[in-house]
């Protein structure tokens, strides 16, 4: 591993027992990936390089117990840093961290931390102290974790309590929701029923008129079939039949008798008796009168022409 890229640096020959010192080789980067190569290598010295920033990759070294990543530059650390559960002793110092990622207060075995010479911010640099000492390095770790797990507690409260306004808001959004759609099933119910007794009302009104058209024509058609100069009441026919219809039957009645007569009188041996030679005289008188009656106006006629 050349220096600056670090490529080309054989770790294997870096690495004794447990401790893998990459210290002084300008290193721009973490070579991840050959370190997850090397388990063994719970020790890691990365310190005095040209380290800016640490891939988030890094945080998946957790056989890490102990990592010196002083004398860089590095401006922050990994938002999940706190992977590296097994991380016992820590050092940050102479770099250019300004604050912590909340995931620092899971390192739950750190037992030594060091942050000197870091523009922290004033609250974590005085919950850090100064660090002149292995008994003040270790406060150090205590004092920082228990800032950072209050630090978490209340992001975790205020998370909560966002969680807890977003949930109020949806169920009183929902609520809403529902107060509009019943009212709006209460308005079209109400549409619905005054739909209902507006077109009753046009039924009754047609069938009010219908009925009323019904009793003036009927009561028009009594009228016309009452005689307007009598005031009794018309009687059938049958129990009082008229005048002129009564003349009429008797008439008819002469008629057909006459007509028997005469055809019995000249169609059956009743013709010599004395009252059919006087009906067969009679029937001839008439005859030839009629035909008399008949040459007259042919004659009149004939003379109108001329």
């Amino acid at each position: 591993m050349s220096r600056g890229s670090g490529k080309g640096l054989s770790l294997k020959d870096k690495l004794d027992g447990n401790e893998l010192d990459l210290s002084l080789c300008d290193l721009n980067e973490v070579p991840v990936r050959e370190l997850a190569a090397l388990p063994k290598a719970t020790v890691l010295d990365l310190s005095c390089n040209n380290l800016v920033s640490l891939p988030s990759d890094f945080c998946s070294l957790m056989h890490l117990v102990k990592l010196d990543l002083s004398k860089n530059r590095l401006q922050q650390l990994p938002l999940d840093f706190g992977r590296l559960v097994n991380l016992q002793h820590l050092d940050l110092l102479n770099n250019r961290l300004v604050t912590l990622p909340v995931s620092f207060a899971q390192l739950k075995n750190l037992k030594w931390l060091d942050l000197k010479d870091n523009p922290l911010d004033p609250v974590l640099a005085k919950v850090a102290g100064d660090c002149l000492d292995e008994k003040q390095c270790k406060q150090a770790a205590v004092k920082v974790l228990q800032h950072m797990k209050a630090i978490q507690s209340e992001q975790d409260q205020q998370r909560q309590r966002k969680l807890q306004a977003e949930r109020e808001m949806e169920k009183k959004r929902e609520a809403e929701q529902r107060a509009k759609e019943a009212l709006e099933r209460e308005l079209r119910k109400r549409e619905k029923a005054e739909e209902k007794e507006r077109r009753r009302r046009e039924y009754d009104a047609q069938k009010a008129a219908k009925q009323e058209m019904e009793k003036k024509t009927k009561k028009e058609t009594v009228h016309t079939r009452k005689p307007a100069s009598s005031s009794r009441p018309p009687q059938p026919a049958r129990h009082k039949p008229s005048w002129s219809r009564s003349v009429l039957r008797v008439l008819l009645f002469v008629l057909f008798c006459i007509l028997c007569t005469l055809a019995a009188c000249k169609l059956t041996e009743l013709q010599h008796q004395p009252l059919c030679v006087s009906v067969n005289t009679l029937y001839e008188d008439v005859v030839a009168a009629l035909q008399n009656h008949k040459t007259l106006q042919n004659m009149l006629q004939h003379n109108s022409h001329q």
